[in-house]
């Protein structure tokens, strides 16, 4: 039953799945936060699907409109697929990380500490953010556009693995502060043991799907992670839930681009 709880409380928290029943699920997630690599394959999975999905609707939709045409649709079902797709991501993610891009980027070029972390947490967008954030996803975007589409399946998912291995490894770097999520990740999270378990259960996912080179993939979270954690540090002082989400969105287009160099020939 406990089991059952801990995947409810952690879905509901990286996903706008409504399975918590009740608020303690921010607590439990904390907790459990070397589990989040599992519901990364999960989130992946279901964007695999519906790229899958979308990619053969797009076609049938092209292939007529080709009929009496001459454009090259086969770019265009690819451009939309994967438009859509990581539309789908962001959307079934809440657009949560989103939020943590746009607030990273509203900060950047303040000098000091108390003005980022007021601008953070004010519900604005300076065109510094939107230009970063939309810089970001456009790196998603164009990762999942120049991968072979036999790939994207597997891709998906270790990328999403990925991403969620970087946002575990800031809190158990990182300082807490006084308030906001991302003390409360820090203070459960700080020099962890257990959360080693989440680079095992990364590997276990990665390594199968794209062998040899889900090393690569997986140290590459771990070193946006610890990337990340100094940014946050030298940004707010400490570990900021911004960032973390921020990271999830920069590690997800970074380990996707990374998949193709490795793999595309």
């Amino acid at each position: 039953m406990k089991v059952l709880k801990v995947f409810k409380d952690l879905v509901s928290f990286l996903t706008i799945i409504p399975l918590a029943k009740d608020e303690s699920f921010l607590e439990t997630s904390a907790k459990y936060m070397f589990l989040f690599p599992l519901i990364g394959a999960l989130i992946g999975l279901l964007a695999a699907v519906y790229f899958q999905l979308s990619y053969q609707v797009f076609s049938a939709i092209f292939s007529l409109i080709g009929k009496f045409t001459s454009i090259h649709s086969d770019l265009f079902v690819k451009i939309f697929a994967s438009g859509f797709t990581l539309a789908f991501i962001l959307m079934l993610t809440g657009l949560q990380h989103f939020d943590g891009l746009v607030d990273l980027g509203n900060v950047l070029g303040l000098k000091s500490i108390e003005d980022r972390v007021r601008v953070a947490h004010a519900w604005i967008v300076t065109l510094r953010g939107a230009i970063f954030a939309s810089l970001i996803e456009f790196i998603n975007f164009l990762g999942i556009l120049i991968l072979n589409s036999e790939l994207l399946f597997a891709s998906l998912i270790c990328s999403e693995v990925c991403a969620k291995l970087a946002m575990v490894v800031i809190p158990w770097l990182g300082k807490p502060s006084m308030d906001g999520k991302g003390s409360i990740f820090a203070r459960i999270n700080r020099r962890r043991k257990i959360n080693l378990l989440s680079c095992i259960i990364s590997m276990a996912i990665i390594i199968p799907l794209m062998g040899i080179y889900g090393l690569a993939v997986v140290l590459l979270g771990i070193t946006i992670g610890i990337a990340m954690e100094r940014v946050s540090e030298r940004l707010f002082g400490r570990v900021s839930g911004d960032v973390i989400g921020a990271t999830n969105e920069i590690c997800r287009g970074a380990s996707i681009l990374l998949i193709a160099a490795l793999v595309v020939r």
